[in-house]
């Protein structure tokens, strides 16, 4: 207008001009829409309390269907997005999901709930294939009933809202049909190997001469092994956690920690073979025996401990046994940071406990522990400093801390074993007493 001409849109560039809407391009799913749980069911199955848990324990980002087919409808000036065709539904979720993803990319894993309509779900199963898991949550109405705390008759009412909808028919194309009539930890298992499913894990497999082990040690451990091996797929792993993994094992200062993983009716022949590795070692060593089974493993029911070992033999710390196409969860470094928050509170306490009995008898408990705190410590700040002298001299710059004036881990251990503490003793505690100060001026502020 301001030269004096007119000039039209092209009609590729704008569409109100020339576009042809019945022919839409395919919509595919962004490379940041990783994971998608769909939950189904009739009223009061347990979809948000499963939602619920899933973003609370896995980390996914909760949202509801109705809440993104509005904002599509809103976004595309569509009065009822219900009232449009189930592809076209689909396509309408699909595009919001990509999305919210393409805005928050570290996000791994989506929960969408209530999935009402069979036939829309199936289009986007369509569209995203793999991406997308679908839940259906089954549960008598008795027990919807009785859990929901409404009266039979308004349970009622939303049932049948809801299967003139097809609710009820979703099972039909659901990946995953669960009774939630059962126990809540039944349920949460399930939820959790569908949310982050385990891998498989390709594990570096040693003999247990090749530890650092003094030779006897070595041999009634090699005798364990093929004892255990004997009880054939029952038997998914073991594994010396801790500082024979690691090549720091001390003699006469060092644990044998032992991580066992096998089905629960295998743990008798285990009992077994433990009584006789503990007869073998004569007392040369103190074994501490961890045994768990497969589902605690894929359903993730750990402690911060076991997290950090699957950790380090996901990384190459070798393991004695590794049953072919075992499964295990994937332990990241923020899943770590995490536990360690969890579990920091914990060994505080406990060093504060065996900081009162301080003595020669309790500094083996008291240097260990002093180095796990300062491990944890670590950890929070994002280090992952390894071996007790390293992760003590790291810990000791840490803002507001002064260093450590403790002897190294060669020369406490020597002490312990000739039954001279009283050289050692005295500067442990006073490490143990500036971290315990140091701990508590950082909460306070």
């Amino acid at each position: 207008m301001a030269a004096g001409r007119r000039r039209l849109p092209a009609a590729a560039r704008y569409k109100l001009y020339g576009r042809d809407d019945a022919d839409p391009a395919e919509i595919t799913p962004s490379r940041h829409l990783r994971r998608v749980v769909a939950f189904g069911g009739l009223s009061e199955c347990g979809k948000s309390t499963s939602a619920e848990f899933v973003r609370r324990v896995c980390g996914a980002q909760r949202l509801k269907i109705g809440f993104l087919l509005r904002q599509a409808a809103h976004r595309e000036g569509l009065a009822d997005p219900y009232a449009l065709s189930a592809r076209r539904q689909a396509e309408l979720l699909l595009a919001e999901l990509n999305r919210f993803a393409d805005a928050h990319v570290d996000t791994r894993l989506f929960t969408v709930e209530s999935v009402h309509d069979d036939a829309s779900i199936t289009e986007l199963k369509r569209l995203m294939g793999d991406r997308l898991r679908i839940v259906y949550l089954d549960a008598s109405f008795a027990v919807r009933v009785e859990r929901g705390g409404a009266s039979a008759h308004a349970v009622a009412a939303k049932d049948e809202i809801k299967m003139s909808r097809g609710a009820h028919q979703v099972a039909a194309v659901a990946d995953d049909v669960i009774d939630n009539s059962g126990s809540v930890i039944a349920l949460r298992a399930r939820l959790r190997r569908i949310a982050v499913p385990p891998g498989t894990a390709e594990l570096r497999v040693a003999t247990p001469y090749g530890l650092g082990l003094p030779a006897p040690i070595a041999s009634a451990t090699a005798d364990f092994t093929d004892a255990i091996r004997a009880h054939g797929p029952a038997v998914r792993l073991a594994a010396l956690t801790g500082s024979p993994g690691e090549g720091t094992w001390t003699s006469g200062w060092s644990d044998l920690d032992l991580l066992v993983v096998a089905e629960h009716k295998a743990f008798g022949g285990i009992h077994e073979a433990l009584t006789r590795y503990r007869a073998a070692l004569n007392g040369a060593v103190a074994l501490g025996p961890t045994l768990v089974t497969p589902g605690e493993l894929t359903a993730e029911r750990l402690t911060p401990r076991l997290d950090f070992a699957l950790y380090q033999l996901q990384r190459g710390r070798p393991v004695l046994y590794a049953a072919p196409g075992i499964e295990l969860p994937t332990i990241t470094r923020d899943e770590l940071a995490l536990a360690a928050f969890r579990e920091l509170p914990q060994v505080v306490i406990t060093l504060r406990r065996l900081r009162i009995d301080a003595g020669p008898d309790t500094l083996r408990q008291l240097y260990k522990h002093l180095v796990l705190a300062c491990r944890l410590v670590l950890r929070e700040h994002g280090r992952w400093d390894a071996g007790p002298d390293i992760i003590l001299g790291a810990a000791s710059r840490l803002p507001g801390l002064t260093g450590f004036a403790v002897p190294s881990s060669a020369e406490v251990a020597a002490a312990w074993r000739d039954g001279n503490v009283g050289t050692v003793l005295d500067p442990v505690v006073a490490a143990v007493d500036q971290l315990l100060a140091w701990y508590a001026s950082q909460l306070a502020a």
